[in-house]
């Protein structure tokens, strides 16, 4: 990977993190922490896709699998801090 494709990677995760959190509405983590959700997003969002089959191609379609991925993932979050 050179550094443009991951320049790339931490943009889509920053700005999939930050939908991710408005859409999930006070469940955000600041703006480092919504950058670290949407880069795990970005990967999480990436294997539920691969698994149900479907492929997305350019900046709009990884921005939307990324903020899937985080939304998901802090829907996850919520209910883990629920139960703890």
């Amino acid at each position: 990977m050179d550094i443009i494709s991951l320049v790339i990677f931490l943009v889509i995760g920053a700005l999939a993190g930050w939908l991710a959190g408005n859409i999930m509405k006070g469940r955000g983590f600041g703006v480092i922490g919504n950058i670290i959700v949407g880069i795990v997003g970005a990967v999480l969002g990436g294997v539920v896709f691969s698994l149900l089959g479907i492929t997305t191609g350019g900046f709009l379609g990884s921005v939307i699998m990324a903020t899937i991925g985080a939304v998901i993932l802090l829907f996850v979050i919520s209910l883990v801090k629920k139960n703890a």
